[in-house]
């Protein structure tokens, strides 16, 4: 009797085991596709707003060597 006492404690210990072991595993992938995800979220973002960022510094680059061509000339045009 005490024997098939111990075995179906065993093999209710393994089930359990396998369970558990099933549920962390569910848990660890859908916590690793979270952060995957807002992590992709993210760095999708800061290209956008890196490309965004260069537009404005092209443009602000362009208007400052337009008003060094203006006041070259206006400097030319003086003497």
């Amino acid at each position: 009797m005490f024997r098939v006492r111990v075995s179906s404690f065993f093999a209710g210990a393994a089930a359990a085991s396998v369970a558990g072991v099933y549920l962390l595993y569910k848990d660890y992938k859908v916590a690793h596709d979270s952060i995957f995800r807002q992590v992709r979220d993210t760095s999708q973002s800061f290209d956008e707003r890196y490309e965004a960022l260069d537009k404005r510094i092209t443009a602000l680059e362009k208007q400052k060597e337009v008003q060094n061509v203006n006041i070259v000339e206006t400097a030319k045009e003086e003497f």
